[in-house]
């Protein structure tokens, strides 16, 4: 069994125990910190800590986390585009359609089932079997760069570059129609749909804060090609942001339906360049990835209109 320590900040004192430390840890999602905290495995100050109780800034937390319970996920030999590799991390290109970690409908064909594969036991384990390695995640039909963490060390140390926002993302995509201005931040609180679960959208209701840099790289008849810097970094970012703008990204089935898809199947977006801090040797690395296939043939085809 693994502890982690933390000490409450200023930031997310008064708030609910799995609320506040799902915040302090990124790396676990407010479910498992619920599961914890019922199995008595959270302490605040020494004592049992149940997931209703409120944090205090200066509270000192340990948080005890289990071995990795078998799920039965299999390494599958899926080709993997590798761009970096060491002994604490790897970057991968992740493809257009492929789902990053098991779930519901994808047991088999994903990211992990391939990293499983290809890294045998050399993954982190804070997120369990399910997710071993998965630090950040990017949508089924989104591309590019993801980072995976090899061992427990540098997946905190990386989660920890993410939630100060000292990690470097950033994306382009295709949306519809122009934008007044050719560089802009949309700064507005993302939070879950009250009615359509799977929806993320721009609300003040059980949100948390979410800030994109867009900038506008090209316009076409009816469409622009931007980029996005992610400064922080929730669940359909990106998508809920250019949507909320009036623009979604191209082909986007849950925050542009109906509209033509331009023969992309899913949203036209790509992670294009990944920085952070190399967790053992402080240096700053970075990496880029040129725009996949149906990237750029729907920038010719839109070119042409």
């Amino acid at each position: 069994m693994e502890r982690l320590e933390l000490t409450v900040t200023a930031e997310v004192a008064g708030c609910r125990l799995d609320k506040g430390l799902a915040l302090l840890a990124p790396e676990l999602s407010r479910s498992q910190i619920q599961t914890l905290a019922e199995k008595g495995s959270i302490t605040q100050n020494g004592a049992a800590a149940g997931k209703k109780s409120t944090l205090h800034e200066g509270d000192r937390i340990v948080i005890t986390l289990p071995d990795p319970v078998p799920t039965g996920t299999q390494a599958e030999n899926i080709p993997l585009e590798i761009v970096y590799e060491d002994d604490d991390l790897l970057v991968v290109n992740k493809p257009k359609g492929m789902v990053v970690h098991p779930a519901a409908g994808n047991y088999t064909g994903t990211l992990v089932n391939a990293l499983l594969y290809h890294c045998g036991d050399s993954l982190s384990g804070i997120n369990g079997e399910i997710r071993p390695g998965i630090v950040h995640r990017i949508d089924k039909d989104t591309s590019g760069l993801l980072i995976v963490a090899k061992n427990d060390a540098a997946h905190r140390h990386l989660a920890e570059q993410i939630k100060a926002h000292s990690f470097t993302r950033e994306y382009e995509a295709v949306v519809y129609g122009h934008f007044k201005e050719q560089s802009f931040t949309v700064d507005a609180p993302i939070g879950r749909h009250k009615t359509d679960r799977k929806r993320m959208c721009v609300t003040e209701e059980n949100s948390r804060h979410a800030v994109t840099h867009i900038e506008v790289l090209a316009e076409y008849p009816g469409f622009s090609h931007i980029r996005c810097r992610l400064e922080t970094g929730r669940t359909h970012q990106i998508r809920v942001h250019t949507a909320y703008m009036g623009h979604p990204v191209v082909g986007d089935p849950v925050y542009a339906p109906g509209r033509p898809d331009c023969g992309v199947r899913g949203q036209c977006l790509h992670a294009r360049k990944i920085g952070f801090i190399h967790p053992k040797t402080g240096e700053y690395m970075e990496f880029e990835s040129a725009l996949p296939e149906y990237f750029t043939a729907l920038l010719m085809r839109i070119s042409k209109e």
